[in-house]
């Protein structure tokens, strides 16, 4: 099956400098033709080079098949927003160029076509025509807009007078309600609570459930490896990794995170605090290279405080994330009775436990199980890598943890007839 996108050597370049007025009244655009020429010319009279350009994409290729999921992913300014711009034909490339069987559908900035003295019903049909919709189509799919967008009671209302959750929950509802065959989504979960990113989520799931082909720019890690199939990471315009959603989400992560195995107070970690944190490290035994742990290595992370209290209860709490920010374990230690001096804990982390990503570490002193004298976080990053293979598939455990439990079997013979 031949792709449904193909997208080959495309570039794009902007100009840095003064910006075309295209808004310009007619004496503004005379006097532009007339200064034009006087800035080809340095005040020595030598002529001046070539105005400087920024390639916001480079030489960008890739194929998406029919019903794929494609997460686009890079830090700001990598080019995402522009290599959607072209494919949905806002703006044209300089360089290559992008083939697209099928019906596109976009959501790059939601809201765009809204007119504030407008209602929210006519502003429904005004922007679903914008985005492609015919009246009919609208018309069917009217009540569902409105239902999806909980806003029911206030349709009729100038949309002046919304808040902005309600006018952006709108402006989604009718994008996600289009049916092409290529979706194009650009950051859309970044707006709304919690509850309606969670729902359009939901709605991005029944689009790809039905076959259509998905473009999402996210920097939702989780939305992404929970919606995508496959990733692609664009970096200063140019594809830098592609592949699995995994092994993309790990490459990008990698370029904000460098591993610290050990983190030691300075100075200006000093504080008023009767308990102070002297030292937080990663260590390993049987003795391995901490930068290339595994699944199967055991470690311990070692904690070193100074106390000046004499009476009452402290524990330390180990916190630990991933690179989603999702809490994969809060390891407390037993109450210990102060004791005035230097105090070095352990707590040792067994094989088998953690899953293959990137973690970083936060360390909580409490005093009498409920007072928190200390909370310190990012102390040490760190890889767990995964060299095991599970038959014909290299993808990641599904979790956060993969610990091996016991397992019992028994088998019971029977006899047929009996």
């Amino acid at each position: 099956m031949p792709p449904i996108l193909r997208v080959q050597q495309l570039g794009k370049r902007y100009p840095i400098g003064r910006p075309a007025r295209p808004d310009a009244s007619l004496r503004e655009q005379i006097g532009d033709l007339w200064r034009v020429p006087r800035r080809l010319w340095r005040r020595d009279g030598s002529l001046k080079g070539p105005s400087p350009t920024i390639w916001a994409l480079r030489d960008v290729s890739f194929d998406v098949e029919p019903g794929e999921i494609v997460g686009i992913i890079g830090k700001n300014g990598a080019g995402k927003s522009t290599l959607l711009k072209i494919l949905s034909r806002i703006t044209a490339p300089t360089t290559g160029g992008a083939d697209i069987y099928g019906r596109v559908g976009s959501l790059l900035e939601v809201g765009t076509g809204f007119h504030a003295d407008l209602s929210g019903r006519e502003n429904l049909y005004l922007n679903g025509s914008i985005l492609g919709m015919r009246r009919r189509e609208i018309d069917r799919k009217f009540e569902e807009i409105v239902e999806f967008a909980e806003i029911g009671p206030f349709i009729d209302t100038p949309v002046k007078h919304y808040s902005s959750g309600m006018y952006l929950r709108l402006a989604f509802a009718i994008a996600a309600h289009l049916e092409p065959e290529i979706l194009i989504v650009d950051e859309v979960l970044a707006v709304g609570d919690f509850g309606f990113q969670k729902k359009c989520l939901g709605k991005m799931s029944d689009v790809a459930q039905q076959g259509r082909t998905i473009l999402f720019v996210s920097h939702n890690l989780v939305a992404l490896r929970s919606l995508c199939h496959r990733g692609i990471l664009l970096d200063q315009g140019e594809v830098t990794a592609a592949g699995s959603i995994d092994s993309v989400v790990q490459t990008y992560v990698q370029q904000f995170s460098t591993t610290r195995l050990e983190w030691v107070a300075t100075g200006e970690d000093a504080i008023t605090s009767p308990v102070q944190l002297l030292a937080v490290r990663l260590l390993t035994s049987p003795p391995v290279d901490p930068r290339r742990l595994t699944v199967a290595d055991p470690f311990a992370i070692e904690v070193v405080y100074q106390s000046d209290l004499t009476d009452g209860l402290l524990q330390v709490s180990l916190v630990l994330e991933n690179l989603e920010g999702v809490c994969v374990f809060n390891a407390r230690s037993q109450p210990q009775r102060f004791a005035s001096g230097q105090v070095r804990q352990r707590c040792q982390i067994p094989a088998n436990l953690l899953n293959d990503d990137s973690y970083t570490l936060r360390v909580i002193l409490i005093q009498d199980t409920n007072l928190g004298l200390l909370d310190r976080s990012n102390l040490l990053h760190f890889d767990i890598h995964d060299t095991e293979r599970q038959g014909a598939w290299y993808g990641k455990w599904i979790g956060a943890v993969r610990p091996q439990f016991e397992w019992m079997e028994e088998v019971t013979s029977s006899v047929r007839g009996e």
